[in-house]
Order: C-alpha cells, then structure tokens, then sequence
C-alpha cells in the first residue's frame, strides 16, 4: 500500500515520486474549494493501517457502528 501525490494534467492524472504500475487500482481523494490534505508520518501510517483492516474484511456496518454508538450514551 501506497499514499502518493498528484496533479491532473491533461485529464489524466500524473503521480509526484516513483511511477505506480501500469494496472494499478488506486483510490483519488480530490480536494475541493482550496482544500489542503495532508498526512503527517502517524497520520498516514493509521490511514494505511484502517485500509488494510478493511480489504480483510474487518470492517463494521454503518448500522451495527451506530448501535455500539448508542450503547455508549
């Protein structure tokens, strides 16, 4: 798993560092209105840590999140 950088030039987006493999599936979060992401070390480290949680299928349902929620008051 890898965070990458970019910019759309041309309709098509052009990855800042190392190039990704031809192939890749990646996930584009865009800014918008002059937004600024970004990930300090901690940060990018929980976000790859929660994306590798769910692609093993260790995920909660929205349903079932909002019902541990409610226990909780």
């Amino acid at each position: 798993m890898r965070v990458a950088t970019g910019k759309v030039v041309a309709g098509k987006i052009v990855v800042e560092g190392d190039p990704l493999a031809e192939g890749s599936t990646v996930t584009v979060l865009a800014s918008e209105n002059g937004e600024i992401f970004e990930l300090n070390a901690e940060d990018e480290a929980a976000l790859l840590a929660s994306i590798e949680e769910a692609e093993r299928g260790d995920e909660v349902d929205a349903e079932e999140l909002l019902r541990e929620l409610g226990s909780r008051e």
